[in-house]
């Protein structure tokens, strides 16, 4: 058995060549690695280990690695499947009050003590279905996640790799599902149902009741991309709902768990970052220099975003936006979605995970936070 192999450390240091910041690569080996989704925190054991996939051995697997010793751990030993329901962990929660993990295995959800390292099944997905974002709520009691009708036989659908068939899945109106499934039984509810194609399943850190969703498809196109649920009701409404052919999403919970985090575009192009509490108030909005890519906060003073081949840095104080300052650069493909960036702050703001495959093979980074304004201004480099 692999379970509870550890593997020596992979990791090296070097300086970036355009901050100087000292970049820690935390796994180096001939395979892709990456950390899970940027809306999914991976830290456990008290912050000490960070999970991640990889797909080492011509198989995938959940991995940690201690941040202190860089040492390996793999969790899970699951033999391949095929499409569509290759597995990836990119999906994976974590529960925020016990170390247990929780990821698809086909149409299985399933449960990963991480310190024992023994799994149990806590549902099974209806066939016709493919599983989509999975999320802890704030108690730790339940995994909320998405479910949609299968296509396949249908369209022609890799969305991992180039989004193929995205833009067809989203015309077609596939029947979706929320479902929460309790973790002390594994008795599953379904608590949201539509005809508009579900994804990001995201549970507010700190108010058990409350998720996002987000309606799937061209942005400045779909009716609203970002929707709140709450579940003691059962009552869904648009969040920062959109104007005209403004372009906003990639959504995410700010560490209070009241705000929500976004990126976007204007019908004008002019790119802009902004948050929002989940009652549509609170809302703190402004135009940006340059590409964002993905981004993410804890309090909307510092946005780190994955344009262009930089992770940029925005500071906002007082609804005005500075930079961006280049903390990294990572010149990552984003050719699948495994090796997206997907830059995430550590819980407490020291520094920054990502994902690179600038090396040829996506690898998990660390950047450490520096001093705003020691870095440089990437509009120097632009020069």
């Amino acid at each position: 058995m692999a379970v509870g192999r550890e593997w020596p450390p992979e990791w090296r240091r070097y300086k970036d060549p355009i901050s100087g910041v000292e970049i820690t690569q935390l796994t180096n080996y001939r395979a892709h690695s990456y950390h899970l989704y940027f809306t999914n925190p991976g830290w456990y054991d008290g912050g000490r280990r960070l999970l991640f996939g990889s797909d080492r051995e011509n198989r995938t697997n959940l991995f940690s690695v201690e941040l202190s010793s860089g040492r390996i751990m793999q969790l899970t030993d699951l033999e391949p499947l095929e499409s569509p329901f290759e597995l990836s962990f990119l999906t994976t929660a974590v529960n925020p009050c016990r170390d247990e993990a929780y990821f698809w295995y086909g149409r299985q959800m399933l449960a990963l003590d991480l310190q024992t390292l023994q799994m149990r099944v806590l549902w099974e997905m209806p066939a016709g279905f493919r599983p989509s974002m999975l999320n802890c709520t704030a108690d730790g009691l339940f995994v909320c996640a998405a479910i949609n009708e299968d296509l396949s036989d249908r369209l022609r659908i890799d969305y991992h790799r180039g989004y193929v068939g995205f833009r067809e899945t989203w015309q077609a109106n596939p029947l979706c599902r929320i479902v929460r499934v309790a973790l002390d039984g594994g008795t599953a509810e379904v608590v949201w149902e539509e005809r508009s194609w579900i994804g990001h399943v995201n549970t507010s850190p700190t108010r058990p009741e409350l998720l996002t969703f987000c309606h799937e498809g061209p942005w400045e196109l779909v009716d609203n991309r970002i929707w709140c649920l709450d579940l003691s009701s059962g009552r869904a409404w648009k969040v920062r709902p959109r104007e005209g052919r403004e372009a906003v999403g990639h959504e995410y919970w700010l560490q209070d768990g009241e705000r929500i985090g976004y990126h976007g575009r204007l019908p004008s192009g002019e790119r802009i970052l902004g948050c929002i509490r989940y009652d549509n108030t609170q809302r703190v909005e402004g135009t940006v220099l340059h590409d964002t890519g993905h981004t993410h906060s804890l309090d909307f003073s510092l946005i780190v975003g994955d344009g262009g081949r930089e992770l940029r840095l925005w500071r906002q104080e007082g609804g005005r936006f500075f930079g961006p300052r280049v903390l990294a650069e990572h010149r990552s493909s984003f050719h699948i979605q495994e090796v997206h960036v997907h830059p995430r702050f550590s819980p407490d703001g020291s520094y920054i995970v990502y994902t690179s495959d600038a090396l040829g093979y996506g690898n998990v980074y660390i950047a450490p936070v520096a001093e705003f304004e020691a870095l440089p201004p990437l509009s120097e480099l632009a020069n």
